[in-house]
């Protein structure tokens, strides 16, 4: 039975931030997990507790496949045993074009020094310039080839090329900053 959670706030631009094009509402809340297939769960385990910090959290007994559930910094990660090792990742290059997963993070450094001591090969890079934002970025697989990406990207500003009133933001999460022009204001 699903459990609706009361919202005491009036306001209503919330209202109308989640109404999609058509004007339905969406309850959509936030990203709640990812899902890997891995070839060692263990090993997976591993690396996302010790080089990211997240948490092995338990899982519900219904799943009767072998797998593991993570959480930290509002996100869950769900790795599940492969089946079919040829269905994983076999380029472990590093290219920012290819698909990731990115976190925030708020001290570039402290984390480039912790993959440095665990022995993970990163790619550093700063996109962006002072007009636009400058935004540091940390590439590195996890034990299957996955890339992973660690930045700063609330130096930019997002600006919506929108209605604003379509843009959810959680007030309790961080969010980067967002910049409205006067169109962006009107479209709303």
């Amino acid at each position: 039975m699903a459990h609706k959670k009361e919202n005491n706030n009036n306001n209503d631009d919330d209202h109308t931030q989640k109404r999609d094009e058509s004007g339905d509402e969406l309850p959509l809340m936030s990203l709640n997990h990812i899902s890997r297939v891995c070839k060692s769960v263990n090993d997976s385990v591993e690396f996302y507790t010790k080089a990211l910090g997240f948490v092995l959290i338990e899982r519900p007994k219904a799943l009767d496949f072998d797998g593991a559930w993570l959480f930290n910094y509002g996100i869950g990660i769900h790795l599940v045993q492969s089946k079919d090792e040829d269905k994983l990742p076999n380029n472990h290059e590093l290219d920012p074009m290819d698909n990731h997963i990115s976190f925030q993070c708020e001290d570039m450094e402290a984390l480039e020094r912790k993959l440095k001591e665990r022995g993970i090969k990163c790619m550093k890079r700063t996109v962006g310039g002072k007009e636009d934002g400058e935004i540091d970025q940390l590439f590195f697989n996890d034990p299957d080839g996955f890339m992973i990406e660690i930045c700063n990207c609330e130096n930019v500003k997002l600006k919506p090329m929108g209605s604003i009133g379509r843009l959810k933001l959680p007030l309790d999460k961080h969010n980067p900053p967002v910049e409205l022009d006067s169109n962006a204001a009107k479209a709303s």
